[in-house]
């Protein structure tokens, strides 16, 4: 026997599953407060000013199947003034990964408290980092040791931007 009572029992169910769906008791740890949509800032805007409960991201491009990373370092963000909110990978060629496609990374933070302070993006390539993953900063980020066999000069040292986040 059907728990639905016809057509209409099960649209009414659905509907009332719908409506405690959409009308939640507010926003999680995730969201930001007062419902305030993140800012999208360029990268090369190193100063960045920012009210208390504003998101602000960073999106980056990178290619991880060429060994290409982003990472947040040292100095990382005073949690008093500014906390991270993660990051999101987006593929170039859409839902479908395609190796050797390309991508953007997303940084987002949340200013919390009046103050200032500052936070490093690293970019490491196959050339310039050594030991990291996609997951895992290497553990220096001095230039890559210089190969064996090839080229005399040592590899460049890895792009590091520093930026500075005031809440006021």
């Amino acid at each position: 026997m059907s728990t639905f009572r016809g057509r209409r029992g099960g649209a009414a169910i659905a509907a009332a599953a719908l409506l405690a769906l959409t009308t939640g008791c507010g926003p999680g740890t995730d969201e930001p407060s007062g419902g305030a949509r993140t800012v999208d800032h360029p990268v090369e805007d190193t100063t960045i000013e920012a009210k208390p409960g504003e998101r602000f991201a960073l999106t980056v491009d990178q290619n991880v199947s060429t060994r290409e990373h982003w990472y947040l370092v040292d100095p990382k963000p005073d949690s008093s003034v500014l906390v991270s909110r993660g990051q999101e990978d987006a593929s170039d060629s859409g839902d479908e990964p395609v190796p050797g496609a390309g991508g953007r990374l997303t940084f987002t933070f949340e200013a919390k408290g009046k103050g200032t302070t500052r936070f490093t993006l690293l970019h490491c390539t196959f050339t310039t980092c050594q030991g990291h993953t996609s997951t895992r900063p290497p553990a220096t980020t001095g230039p890559s040791a210089t190969p064996t066999t090839g080229s005399a000069t040592p590899s460049p040292a890895p792009e590091r931007i520093t930026y500075t986040v005031t809440v006021d």
